[in-house]
């Protein structure tokens, strides 16, 4: 099966996360689109999805006029209380094929202010 140009960068960077994971970490998968973002913690041991949250959520949705980046860090401020809750504190930062800039930048040091470890 041939990948093309965004998914074979996006296996490239997911491949070289799990090839240093622990079992004590899990993995944080980002992805964004031109509107949205959304995250998930996902232990790749068990295959299942522990924590998510997203920009769809109605109580971020009903929120108007603020910007991409500000919705941004108010998801990460969610998913980081929702992880803290379920007692996981230690990750690793799957950035998929985005580049560590601009709104990913923004959600993932929202993220360690409010106690992630990556």
């Amino acid at each position: 099966m041939k990948l093309n140009a965004i998914e074979r960068k996006k296996f490239r960077v997911t491949n070289k996360v799990k090839k240093v994971s622990s079992p004590d970490r899990l993995r944080l998968s980002i992805s964004r689109s031109s509107k949205n973002i959304s995250a998930q913690i996902i232990d790749d041991i068990k295959n299942i999805t522990l924590v998510s949250s997203s920009s769809i959520e109605k109580d971020i949705k009903a929120m108007s006029k603020v910007n991409k980046t500000d919705i941004s860090k108010i998801v990460a401020e969610k998913l980081a209380k929702k992880a803290v809750e379920k007692k996981i504190t230690k990750i690793y930062f799957d950035r998929g094929v985005y580049k560590y800039h601009g709104r990913v930048k923004a959600f993932a040091e929202t993220l360690r202010k409010n106690g992630m470890e990556f």
